[in-house]
């Protein structure tokens, strides 16, 4: 590892002027490329303390031997040629997307004499037109297989186009019409190139003209009696129509845009990218990627659009480019895009409207293929079993956790305070064990004591289960109470002596377990023989957070005098990994398998939490005096609520008149009338703008 002091450059020795700058591993090898506006301030922000920096920074600079730069004229040239360095050196420490080389193309060979269409995937080439990506090559041989009615463009191969020349017989597709064959001399090279052209102007969205082209035809051939070509006619703006079809209309406005979304999380990204030509999703993309360095979101999609248009000309970069982030200097970036364009590109986040609608779409895209990716390396069996044993191996577990549980806190500036627990067996998700948890020891906002409290729960079940079935067995402490090694003994550790002597005869006793509260007792209905819901433990314990929640947890255990249960927490800031009694973390490295499916076990509870303390504020907020009244339904409370117009009214009525509401009997109706009498109203709800005094009514609280 080396000292970043050691190859620091003297601040005069930097220019302030824009550049590229390149760091270099011990053997040359370039590791990081970055561009800066002012490369003195940018490259004297590596120096800094190490322990200010972030932790992929960190590792970056103490890998690095050497630093050097470029003094370059211009931001947009920076841009320019940290692209061509990334794209020349691979640097290790660089956001990488994915190549896209297998996603299939519809091309157009115009650099040849008599231009083919096909199915292209791989490098472009220049003078190749190329419309998609497609998410499969079937649908572009869908779309070809309509449109060569309309535009019998060559799409055979150069060795059949060959031979057909040499034997003077053109191909099936000759004979059926649906190409011109060009090979036996039936259209001239130029006819030929104009079909292609046309071609091409309709893939790109200038379709309005063909298909009212290809209408007026069919009218003027039906009223010349020409009935055979009005048909054929019919048929061709038919197929052209339903090739046009396969692309929904997502923009009215015909627009050309391509829009890019990027879902992420402290180690990946996923990259969705719709394109749209003429207001129609002509093809889709996308990638997930390693975060490699210290990156946000706006510098996501500055390496996104180095790599979408950095080969890129022409038509092939649209007028717009809808992102979720603008990059940092977004003036230099708008500019670079319209020097490869040729003209004016608007790079900007859409506010309101269809393209903010569409936007959407595509960022829900990208957290799909997020979660797939993440998902799809879980449900393999081979990398299931891999992360399992680089768990076991990080925190020197004898066997691999086949069982993982994990929980989670959850609540708002300290109301409604919640915890999950989530399970995960041979690495998959067992939601059937999934568990909530009400915290009722106090009051108030305190995570750690929440985590003591439910560890303690969770596992007294277990216990009382246990107990029940007796299969907890402990052997008694004759020990003297004062003794080392006592549980009772402050500050005593380490296993309980057995007595000397023989040993004792009959059933061992078990250890007076604490006491349950109620809502923690066993419920008579689950004594039916089958496992109960706390039956099974796991071997690993895992907690959201860091050396606090590990401890809580583990002191929850310690009181239950559980000691083959594993704990660790999972910090999330840093993904760092934290064991109980422990002053240091443990860093799983970047790629482990390992560390995937802690994530992915820590996230399920997180989501679990925050799902059941929303619906449990919702709930709280749409609760009503009338919910504590015995034997009364949705129904009747609606109909009661109904008659008298709110809450307020209906307390002011008599039990008369209560009993008016028809299903009211009056017992309900003194039931309705105690409820509300002993509810103390609530302060009234006042319009800040007007001052007027709102009325209750059936949804709020009373």
């Amino acid at each position: 590892m080396a000292d970043p002091s050691s190859y620091r450059p003297s601040p005069g020795q930097i220019p302030d002027s824009p550049g590229v700058y390149k760091f270099r591993d011990e053997h040359r090898r370039v590791i990081y490329v970055g561009k800066a506006k002012n490369l003195r301030q940018r490259v004297a922000n590596y120096f800094q303390d190490l322990a200010g920096l972030h932790p992929r920074t960190r590792s970056m600079v103490t890998t690095a031997a050497s630093v050097e730069w470029t003094v370059v004229s211009t931001e947009v040239e920076a841009l320019q040629l940290e692209y061509t360095w990334i794209k020349e050196f691979d640097p290790r420490f660089n956001v990488k997307y994915r190549d896209d080389k297998s996603y299939p193309y519809l091309a157009v060979t115009l650099n040849e004499e008599f231009p083919r269409v096909q199915v292209m995937r791989g490098a472009k080439k220049k003078g190749v037109r190329y419309f998609g990506p497609y998410g499969h090559a079937w649908a572009i041989r869908e779309t070809v297989d309509l449109m060569l009615r309309v535009f019998p463009v060559r799409t055979c191969s150069a060795g059949v186009f060959k031979n057909a020349a040499r034997t003077g017989r053109p191909c099936l597709l000759g004979y059926i019409d649906k190409c011109s064959a060009p090979c036996v001399g039936r259209v001239t090279p130029e006819e030929h190139r104009e079909l292609a052209e046309d071609f091409c102007d309709f893939m790109a969205g200038r379709t309005g003209t063909y298909i009212r082209r290809l209408e007026k035809d069919m009218t003027q051939a039906a009223e010349e009696m020409e009935y055979e070509r009005a048909a054929r006619l019919r048929d061709d703006a038919g197929a052209l129509k339903r090739a046009m079809e396969k692309s929904a209309v997502v923009l009215a406005d015909a627009t050309d845009a391509d829009l890019i979304a990027v879902a992420e999380d402290e180690l990946e990204a996923a990259l969705q990218i719709f394109h749209v030509r003429g207001g129609r999703v002509r093809g889709q993309r996308g990638w997930v990627t390693d975060k490699v360095e210290a990156v946000d979101t706006s510098g996501l999609v500055e390496h996104a659009l180095q790599q979408l248009y950095g080969e890129e000309r022409g038509d092939a970069v649209p007028k717009e480019v809808l992102v979720p982030a603008l990059p940092e200097d977004t003036e230099a970036v708008s500019q670079w895009l319209a020097e490869r364009r040729g003209s004016q590109v608007s790079l900007r986040i859409p506010q309101r409207g269809d393209k903010k609608d569409l936007m959407a779409t595509v960022q829900r895209n990208a957290q799909q293929a997020l979660g797939l990716h993440k998902t799809k390396r879980a449900s393999d069996l081979t990398t299931r079993s891999r992360a399992l044993e680089e768990i076991a191996e990080a925190l020197g577990l004898d066997t691999a956790p086949l069982r993982i549980e994990c929980y989670d806190i959850s609540h708002l500036q300290g109301d409604d305070v919640v915890a999950s627990m989530v399970v995960f067996e041979d690495g998959l998700a067992r939601k059937s064990e999934y568990r909530r948890f009400q915290i009722k020891g106090f009051e108030g906002q305190d995570d750690v004591r929440s985590m003591h409290e439910v560890i303690g729960r969770r596992f007294k079940r277990y216990l009382q289960d246990k107990e029940r079935t007796g299969e907890w067995e402990q052997a008694p402490s004759v020990t003297d109470p004062a003794a080392p090694g006592d549980p009772a003994a402050p500050g005593a550790t380490g296993p309980v002596p057995a007595p000397a002597g023989p040993a004792p005869t009959g059933p061992v006793p078990a250890p007076a377990l604490p006491a349950a509260s109620p809502a923690d007792e066993i419920d008579p209905r689950e004594d039916d023989g089958r496992p109960k819901r706390f039956a099974y433990p796991p071997q690993l314990v895992v907690v959201d957070g860091g050396q606090p929640q590990v401890a809580a947890a583990q002191r929850a255990l310690d009181e239950l005098g559980i000691d083959d249960i594993a704990v660790c927490g999972l910090a999330k800031r840093l993904e760092e990994v934290w064991l109980p009694d422990d002053d240091d973390p443990v860093v799983l490295p970047r790629s482990s398998e390992g560390l995937y499916l802690l994530q992915r076990v820590r996230d399920e509870a997180h989501r679990f939490a925050i799902t059941y303390q929303r619906a449990k504020r919702a709930k709280r907020i749409r609760s009503s005096p009338l919910d504590d009244v015995a034997g009364l339904g949705e129904t009747r409370k609606q109909a009661l609520i109904k008659h008298f117009g709110s809450v307020k009214k209906l307390r002011q009525a008599t039990i008369e008149e209560i009993c008016e509401v028809p299903g009211i009997g009056r017992r309900t109706a003194e039931s309705v009338a105690v409820a509300l009498a002993s509810a103390a109203p609530a302060a009234p709800a006042v319009n800040t703008a007007t001052g007027e005094i709102m009325e209750e009514d059936g949804g709020g609280t009373s």
